[in-house]
């Protein structure tokens, strides 16, 4: 799902030249007429998300500033990019001062709205990475603070919330990376909870023989080593949440005292005496098929039960592929910071390139592979050529809506049709899609039909945007019609879906 713009301007003419303008730099639209439409749009619970808004200042009923107002009131955090006839300076400072982030003057130039919307999109990127990484350290993480526009991704948050809301044990499955203690996270700081410890244990990571005494604490000269007394982290979770991450890798010895802490409701310390009492919310997460474990004798069945009582399982990246600009914009923004780079975007190519990646590391191979491409990166937006490294470690999927179909053949393009044969052959396989370059008969395909088919996906690529896929293409526009115009003349009849096969 791309980024969405709010578009709000009681004057026909000019919500349409800025709709086309807001389409043009890559971005879906939303177009009201009014103040109180835009205000409507942006509290309607069940209406897609907005990134960013661009707002007329004068309208009838409820003007700009008192869009501002209401906003600032009901506490809607989106970048706000003001417009108006009028462009004194103290238009510019009242919009200012009541939360806009960015003004021009109608009517305003395509260059000027793209860099304006681009800058409000990226600082919004970084203000919300600063505020989740301090809400996640203050142990106040919502899922608000979540990076997500996928439906998938929806449902999981709906059933987080109403698990949030009691002390129901909750399973997270997922793959590895697909942001599991993220979500557990913020279950805690959705909760009544959230004011109480959220500690989290990697269970794969202890070492089998302290398990026990990591877990449920030991006492002093309980056995050679133990110094001194320690809780263990039920004790310091008490009040609070204790995730388990990798619940699935703890030895089945350690899994009998788990079962009895969250059927009785207490620990006993190894070398105690008597069990201590705790109040604690228990998140497990597995990147594994529990079930499994069970049947194969490695997991208790009666603490599977247990712990699976609300199962929420998070679809891993390449099933919520909408999600990787969003992510991609706030990791750039995040990391640009840390490192001091001033790298402004991310390419198109690249956006292209990186939404088609099957990520098996999930968002955490996304985080790297932009923290990565933001150090090493020379100039002032991220490429493709930035990513050498996601090519040649990961899988390109089959990619059939790229390739020319029998159904497209035929689509004119700006009042030119160009017939293509569509044709079922091997590919050349590369990070943005096919190309077919064999034909039917198990000859390479003549080069002018390669280009018309490249040209094609490439006007198809960049939404009919004749400038920027002569720009991209490295032609001149005169010379872009002039190879459709050719295409079209030199398409053999037996191209033609009506005439072929």
């Amino acid at each position: 799902m791309a980024v969405t713009i709010l578009i709000a301007d009681d004057d026909a003419v000019q919500r349409r030249l800025v709709e086309s303008m807001v389409q043009r730099c890559g971005y879906e639209t939303v177009v009201v007429e009014s103040g109180d439409a835009a205000m409507a749009r942006l509290t309607d619970a069940d209406a897609k998300s907005v990134d960013a808004m661009v707002l007329d200042l004068v309208m009838p009923g409820l003007d700009g500033m008192g869009v501002l107002a209401k906003l600032r009131e009901l506490e809607i955090d989106i970048p706000v990019i003001v417009q108006t006839a009028h462009g004194g300076i103290d238009n510019v400072i009242s919009a200012m001062r009541s939360g806009a982030h960015d003004f021009v003057v109608k009517p305003v130039g395509l260059e000027r709205l793209q860099v304006s919307l681009r800058n409000a999109l990226n600082a919004s990127a970084l203000k919300g990475e600063l505020q989740r990484i301090r809400h996640s350290r203050e142990g106040k993480l919502t899922f608000k603070d979540i990076v997500t526009r996928s439906e998938a991704m929806e449902n999981v948050i709906a059933m987080g919330k109403k698990a949030a809301s009691s002390a129901i044990p909750v399973l997270i499955e997922g793959e590895s990376g697909v942001g599991k203690e993220l979500i557990a996270r913020a279950i805690h700081g959705s909760s009544e909870r959230c004011a109480k410890p959220f500690i989290a244990v990697n269970c794969g990571a202890l070492p089998e023989n302290l398990v026990e005494s990591i877990l449920f604490g030991h006492e002093k000269g309980a056995f050679t080593g133990a110094t001194e007394k320690h809780a263990g982290k039920f004790v310091e979770a008490n009040g609070g949440t204790l995730f388990l991450d990798e619940i699935s890798e703890l030895p089945l010895a350690a899994q009998v005292k788990l079962l009895r802490a969250l059927q009785q409701g207490e620990v006993e310390a190894v070398g105690g005496r008597k069990p201590v009492k705790v109040d604690v919310r228990i998140v497990s997460a597995t990147n594994r098929n529990l079930l499994d474990r069970v049947k194969a004798g490695q997991f208790r069945e009666d603490l599977f039960y247990r712990l699976h009582v609300l199962p929420l399982t998070i679809p891993p990246l390449r099933a919520r592929r909408e999600d990787i600009p969003h992510l991609v914009r706030h990791f750039v923004a995040r990391f640009c910071a840390e490192e001091n780079r001033p790298i402004a975007t991310v390419s198109g190519d690249a956006m292209s390139m990186l939404g088609q990646m099957a990520w098996p590391g999930n968002v955490r191979q996304l985080e790297n592979a932009v923290y990565r491409a933001v150090v090493m990166s020379e100039g002032s937006q991220l490429e493709a050529a930035d990513f050498p490294h996601v090519v040649a470690m990961t899988d390109v999927p089959e990619a059939p809506a790229v390739a020319v179909s029998a159904a497209q053949a035929n689509e004119p393009i700006n009042g030119i049709e160009i017939p293509i044969a569509p044709i079922a052959s091997p590919k050349f396989q590369s990070a943005y899609g096919a190309l077919m370059m064999v034909g039917g008969d198990g000859e390479i395909r003549p080069l002018d039909e390669i280009e018309a088919e490249a040209i094609r996906f490439a006007i198809s690529h960049y939404r009919g945007q004749m400038s920027e896929v002569a720009r991209r293409l490295k032609i001149g526009r005169s010379t872009l019609y002039r190879k459709l115009e050719e295409a079209e003349a030199g398409a053999p009849e037996t191209a033609s879906p009506d005439t072929a096969g």
